[in-house]
């Protein structure tokens, strides 16, 4: 759906990368559920999004979790307006201006009737929203004919939304938060309508003011997914829990001086290596460190499938891994075939072979943390793609040359089972192998 990956270039364009092309997502769900008091320890209050409270001083808003159901988009459905209009938003940490279809957008059945909120107020040009806020969009906003702000969005697959700023009331659970600024959009173009009808907007955050999470006010949050049975974790706030794995933290790569591939409030770490198995990638460090003009900038991204590495990075990981697994898999023999335009490494597995035989795992190295890929998290199976009986799976790794992407991007896939947490207060990022479904069943959610 959504899984759009924003920096700025020299023309500043907005990059989406629909799932059927380069970039699948992960679905979310929240699931409605009446009040319930958790564990005396923890003194949690269930809302009915599944919404969790621990009282703290130090926080500024109380944090709140869910749980959700991944697929191909991650998506929440919450509920927007005076009278509240139940809307789904697909969830992107790569995007920071949360938007809706509005009323008067054509082709989808799920659409914000402005008009029928008594909340609803357009932001005006003069409002310092529109002149100050808006300075990380890629594009900047606009004064329209009727000197409202306006925003457009372009993505490049040649789709676009186009709208107004504005603020309404959005309700987590029974808790409604007024004065939020989304985009309403009035005027979208997409190559993939069908897709893009199943849900109503995008809920976007990103450490851009205008962000869902900043706007909120969250210190931090932490989502978990599950790597077996498609379920996770979503928690807004702190994740002090004493059962969870002690985190291992990686800084937050912050760059001041504006740069035309650079972007600032993206979720940016520094790779510092690859390990296939226990051997360390012959490739110097300064080969992830991003250049003068931003390019090669890592970013976390749960909208985004698979990780795509830069080139170079890309050949030398794919070539042993390909070296470590020649004898114990067959390989795809076709220059021609690009899985998602970007993984052109498969295999034919046999229909005999009820699991995938033991594969070398990848460890993403990272500054202070380390991400291991091990299992069947390596292999994607491609939807009909047979030759007989055997069907195809490949690498999922990917060449971000091949996307035109100056970036290497770590996507949800290779986060399955491992406790993601955003520490926004301290600019860090924390990793934790955690069996995830197990993780829900902690807080008491049946996800």
């Amino acid at each position: 759906m959504k899984a759009c990956i924003f920096w700025n270039r020299l023309q500043n364009p907005c990059l989406k990368f629909q799932s059927f092309i380069f970039f699948c997502s992960v679905t979310v769900l929240i699931c409605f559920t009446e009040p319930k008091l958790c564990s005396p320890q923890t003194q949690t209050l269930v809302l009915p999004l599944k919404t969790q409270q621990i009282p703290s001083g130090s926080l500024p808003k109380s944090p709140n979790r869910l749980p959700f159901h991944h697929n191909v988009t991650l998506t929440v459905s919450i509920a927007v307006g005076t009278p509240p209009q139940n809307v789904s938003m697909v969830i992107d940490t790569g995007s920071e201006l949360s938007w809706l279809h509005c009323n008067k957008t054509r082709n989808f059945n799920t659409t914000f009737d402005p008009t029928r909120s008594s909340s609803y107020s357009p932001v005006p040009c003069s409002s310092s929203t529109c002149t100050t806020r808006t300075q990380d969009l890629t594009i900047p906003a606009s004064c329209d004919s009727n000197k409202l702000c306006h925003a457009i969005l372009s993505y490049a697959d040649a789709s676009s939304n186009e709208g107004n700023l504005a603020s309404d009331t959005f309700y987590i659970g029974s808790s409604g938060i007024s004065g939020l600024v989304f985009g309403c959009m009035d005027t979208t173009f997409s190559s993939n309508t069908d897709e893009d009808a199943k849900t109503t907007g995008l809920m976007g955050m990103n450490r851009g003011s205008l962000s869902f999470v900043s706007q909120m006010g969250f210190p931090k949050f932490s989502y978990c997914i599950s790597g077996s049975d498609f379920s996770g974790l979503l928690l807004l706030g702190d994740s002090n829990f004493s059962w969870i794995a002690p985190l291992n933290y990686t800084p937050l790569v912050q760059i001041s001086t504006p740069l035309p591939y650079f972007d600032r409030v993206a979720y940016t770490v520094q790779l510092e290596g690859i390990k296939v198995s226990d051997k360390l990638l012959p490739i110097p460090k300064s080969v992830f460190v991003p250049d003068h003009t931003g390019a090669g900038q890592t970013m976390v991204d749960s909208g985004t499938q698979f990780t795509f590495l830069l080139g170079p990075v890309y050949t030398a990981l794919r070539d042993e891994f390909l070296n470590q697994t020649s004898k114990i898999l067959s390989v795809l023999d076709d220059p021609n075939f690009v899985f998602q335009g970007a993984m052109d490494l498969c295999y034919w597995v046999p229909p005999g072979q009820p699991r995938l035989p033991p594969l070398p795992s990848v460890s993403l190295m990272f500054r202070g943390a380390e991400m291991k890929v091990s299992g069947g998290q390596l292999l994607y199976r491609v939807p009909g793609q047979v030759r007989g009986n055997d069907t195809l799976h490949c690498f999922t790794f990917g060449n971000s040359d091949l996307l035109g992407v100056e970036a290497y991007v770590i996507g949800h896939h290779h986060q399955q089972n491992v406790w993601m947490e955003f520490d926004l207060q301290n600019s860090r990022i924390g990793l934790a192998q955690v069996q995830c479904d197990l993780a829900g069943q902690r807080f008491g959610l049946s996800v």
